[in-house]
């Protein structure tokens, strides 16, 4: 068999910013009423722009979701469609007066990926017997021709608008580079195999669950970033579980922190900073 590159290809789209904040709710407390208003009208008119699909005449999209638990208070994510356009919504959103409210306690920075597992070997081997060498200008043409086909048939997954989904579930993860297994020494065919069984647990889900995976090796310290939109936060419990048997998951895969939290319209956000956003489900 051909010697084929060892890397699946795949497609990028959107990159995408978590912001996790711990909100001061004392110094909040210490402020005079009216001024709190102000300060929260304020802020749910920076919230207002940033839900809406196109910013400034930027594509792209934030949502805001109030955390559960240790790990913060609030978080925000933004998809946007470069890393500096994610970095101006980091900017402007720190001239505001409530931001002066927030402490940063994690953020993650990533890019919407789409691994072609399937078809790589698939074009590999077409390259190949079309006479094709890896890595000469012939073989890098072909391959970019190919991205760009998948690329447009595949641009809504790679810019997707952001679930309007009651939960989010957000954690990154690796693939172990340990002693006894090491996911990147794994041939090509049998990460294909492993994959395409992981990918058919997901689908089951589909009906209940949505889920962005987005790619950050180079970007921060895990590898990917895993986004799951639900209406029912058992199901993230669910999938997770059900993955935890499978061979990609079993043997390779690390996980970092999770975040959960509870979509917060703008127009929530006066509600939530007097303790009355939590509706019963």
């Amino acid at each position: 068999m051909a010697e084929f590159p060892p890397v699946p290809l795949t497609l990028e789209g959107a990159f995408v910013l978590h912001q996790m904040f711990r909100f001061d709710w004392k110094a909040w407390r210490g402020v005079p009423l009216p001024e709190r208003k102000r300060i929260a009208m304020e802020a749910n008119k920076i919230f207002q722009e940033l839900e809406h699909e196109t910013q400034h005449r930027v594509p792209g999209q934030s949502a805001l979701y109030s955390l559960l638990g240790h790990k913060g208070d609030l978080m925000l994510i933004h998809f946007r469609n470069s890393v500096s356009a994610l970095n101006q919504v980091e900017l402007n959103f720190a001239q505001s007066e409530f931001h002066s409210f927030l402490e940063v306690s994690y953020s993650y920075l990533s890019v919407v990926e789409l691994g072609l597992y399937e078809s790589s070997m698939k074009t590999y081997t077409a390259l190949h017997a079309d006479g094709l060498e890896p890595h000469t200008p012939a073989w890098n043409a072909a391959i970019n021709d190919v991205l760009q086909r998948q690329s447009d048939a595949m641009a809504s997954r790679l810019h997707p608008s952001i679930p309007s989904a009651k939960y989010l579930c957000f954690y990154p993860m690796d693939r172990r580079r340990g002693e006894q297994v090491n996911w990147y020494t794994v041939p090509m065919a049998e990460r294909q195999r492993m994959m395409h069984d992981h990918g058919m647990i997901g689908r089951r889900y589909g009906d209940r669950v949505r889920q962005i995976i987005s790619g950050s090796i180079g970007l921060d310290d895990w590898e990917w970033g895993v986004d799951l939109f639900a209406d029912d936060p058992v199901v993230f419990k669910q999938l997770i579980y059900e993955m935890r048997f499978d061979e990609a998951s079993a043997l390779y895969a690390a996980f970092g922190p999770f975040y959960v939290g509870v979509r917060l319209p703008a127009d929530k956000l006066e509600d939530w900073l007097t303790g009355k956003f939590t509706e019963q489900d």
